[in-house]
């Protein structure tokens, strides 16, 4: 839990499992800024690259995620800029990785970024998501950077045939690779009280449709929401599933 100016607070939980993979290659982090009361970083990383590479890309970013924010001072430094700066520094960082490894690790990334004015940018890419919740019902969300995402653009298939692909784990972008990053960057001007921003990775929104994540986390305390969502993919899978993950943020009155 998060102070922020008054009239409202942030009430915040991560989830992450392995689900049914052998090995854990996500990673997430909600970071309440050190000095300014109300800002605050929410990062989900979805490794990929073997075993350990996967790993070691996800917490590249993360590790790169705590250094920027550290520095980072709400009221003189650009947001925007801030957030390029992460994916950035964090694709040459996991490109320096691949150097000394074996594997060729690469990560999604998504991240939300609050500031105490109220204001929510967001950047991701790859095909880990942020949805804004008003209430219950999805105002926005990112779009993925993957083979079947421009598919669904270009009108060839349908959102509900996307999520069944043969190919659907192809990304079009994500940090590690040969070519420069998505710098995918969305504001919300304002956040209300009763809005909930959830940070996750494919693991976790494959098996949902954004009605039911609405429903979760607004009915929900974001605790029991993230608990609940973690145990409904996990069941939805059916020994299939892959490492889940999650950061979610809700804005609550005060008393």
């Amino acid at each position: 839990m998060t102070t922020a100016p008054p009239g409202y607070r942030v009430a915040a939980a991560t989830g992450l499992h392995r689900g049914d993979r052998a090995y854990q290659q996500d990673q997430v982090g909600i970071l309440p800024h050190p000095r300014v009361a109300g800002c605050l970083l929410g990062v989900v990383a979805d490794g990929m690259g073997g075993k350990s590479g996967g790993r070691k890309a996800a917490d590249q970013v993360l590790l790169t995620a705590q250094q920027l924010f550290e520095r980072y001072t709400p009221n003189r430094d650009d947001p925007v800029e801030a957030l390029k700066q992460l994916v950035l520094e964090s694709h040459l960082m996991i490109k320096l990785t691949a150097i000394t490894a074996e594997e060729e690790p690469h990560s999604t990334l998504a991240a939300f970024l609050v500031h105490p004015w109220r204001a929510c940018d967001v950047i991701h890419a790859g095909d880990s998501r942020v949805y804004h919740f008003r209430g219950a019902e999805m105002a926005s969300c990112t779009k993925d950077h993957s083979f079947v995402q421009r598919l669904v653009d270009e009108g060839q298939i349908s959102e509900e045939e996307a999520n069944t692909h043969p190919q659907s784990n192809l990304l079009t972008g994500c940090l590690g690779t040969h070519q420069d990053p998505p710098l995918a960057v969305s504001r919300i001007e304002r956040l209300e009280v009763g809005d909930s921003l959830l940070a996750c990775s494919d693991g976790l929104w494959h098996y949902f449709t954004p009605r039911e994540l609405g429903a979760i986390v607004h009915t929900l305390p974001p605790r029991e929401a993230s608990e609940m969502l973690v145990g409904k993919a996990r069941h939805r899978a059916r020994g299939g599933g892959d490492n889940l993950s999650l950061a979610l943020v809700r804005i609550e009155p005060l008393g």
